[in-house]
């Protein structure tokens, strides 16, 4: 069933009503969560010589804008919460904006890398090729960008207050693909667990030359 503009609305306001209103929690629940094996994923991918200019997509409260810029990478962030990216500023330096994820503004060929990490699977799945295309144009030719999802069933709705799409390896290659993207890696997450204990599957696409 196609979704009207009105649903989006409501999709993207109440989602984002939810982010604004635990900011706190957020920040202190995720301070700890140790990505640092995404992160690899897409810096041993990127070409050429670092430091990197990175997209953090859907940033939160700024955890991995820190990390990047102590690599040594010119790191932005992004992300549709107000109060997120206001924390996402004070606690990391970096510039942030504040987007819709349905209303993105992105500059042309202008990053080496994009950080999707637990973002994507909020676009609803009518919209995720168009969101897709968005993040393709904003990369450098050769860029990469990395994406982790809870995995699903190609399945979509509310999870509580927050809408989430949710899909199988099959489906998300077939979008990425006809978005542009060629496949570099993909795994399941967390590492070293049977299958149906990793509810997280990470990939690393690049952006043709």
């Amino acid at each position: 069933m196609k979704l009207a503009p009105t649903d989006l609305e409501q999709i993207t306001s109440t989602t984002l009503g939810h982010y604004n209103q635990v900011a706190e929690s957020f920040r202190e629940g995720t301070r700890d969560h140790d990505v640092s094996q995404n992160i690899d994923a897409l810096l041993r991918h990127i070409q050429g010589q670092a430091p990197f200019t990175i997209l953090d997509f859907g940033c939160g409260p700024g955890r991995d804008l820190q990390t990047f810029t102590r690599m040594g990478h010119i790191a932005v962030g992004l992300d549709g919460s107000e109060r997120l990216a206001q924390m996402a500023r004070e606690d990391s330096g970096c510039e942030v904006w504040q987007q819709d994820f349905l209303k993105l503004d992105l500059p042309a060929e202008h990053f080496d890398g994009i950080f999707a990490n637990a973002v994507l699977f909020h676009v609803p799945g009518q919209e995720l090729p168009r969101v897709l295309r968005q993040l393709h144009a904003t990369l450098k030719s050769g860029g990469v960008l990395f994406s982790s999802n809870p995995r699903g069933e190609n399945q979509e709705g509310w999870n509580g207050p927050r809408y989430g799409a949710y899909h199988d390896l099959t489906s998300w290659r077939r979008m990425l693909t006809e978005a542009g993207f060629v496949e570099l890696e993909h795994y399941y997450r967390p590492a070293g667990l049977p299958r149906e204990q990793q509810p997280w599957l990470a990939s690393v696409w690049r952006k043709p030359v």
